[in-house]
């Protein structure tokens, strides 16, 4: 089944997304970095197996627009997510999240528990995970010193700088074994496009 495009409205925000087939929604939110083609493979097993699987290009990944605010607190793409499952049709849907899209999963499931019927979370853990010593450990620092980094005023021109090797670099020190080129300039030309990278 070919993946087709799509764009709504959701929580203030022109959402594009990708989908394929029909039946009960599987929202399916991408991670960093990275986009809506990360379920490319999964969204057509979705649909062969009954499900309407819609992948959006979460807030500020073009070609989804920019916040207008300029805001991306996990708990406004959270928002996002509810808001997306009702521009959809409504009713419950099965949420699929990887990474940043996987913190939007949970903060949904918390905020909208009558939304979500199901969550699958993928290379993130639970919020609750950071409380207590885990919340002052070394590794876990270590294993999010990009949040840290994004914060620095310096962190645009390092992203950008020639042509994103550093998204490249991301992609091979976090997944040795995987081969970033069949998607990579697909993320690349998101993070092109201007506003994106802020």
């Amino acid at each position: 089944m070919a993946l087709v495009t799509g764009r709504v409205v959701a929580n203030g925000i022109d959402f594009h997304y990708l989908e394929v087939g029909r039946g009960p929604l599987v929202l399916c939110l991408h991670g960093f970095p990275d986009n809506a083609h990360t379920y490319d493979e999964l969204l057509p097993a979705l649909a062969a197996a009954g499900f309407r699987g819609v992948a959006p290009f979460m807030r500020g990944y073009a070609p989804t627009a920019p916040a207008p605010d300029g805001r991306y607190q996990a708990v406004l793409l959270a928002q996002d997510a509810l808001a997306l499952i009702d521009a959809l049709g409504g009713g419950r849907a099965l949420v699929v999240g990887h990474d940043w899209g996987a913190t939007a999963a949970y903060g949904a499931a918390a905020l909208g528990p009558e939304k979500v019927a199901r969550l699958v979370t993928i290379g993130a853990a639970h919020p609750a995970a950071f409380r207590g010593p885990l919340a002052s450990s070394y590794a876990r620092h270590k294993g999010i010193w990009h949040a840290y980094f994004f914060q620095m005023p310096f962190a645009e021109q390092v992203v950008a700088a020639n042509d994103f090797a550093y998204l490249e670099a991301w992609w091979r020190n976090a997944s040795p074994e995987y081969d970033p080129a069949p998607v990579i300039e697909r993320v690349k030309a998101t993070f092109r496009q201007p506003g994106v990278v802020t």
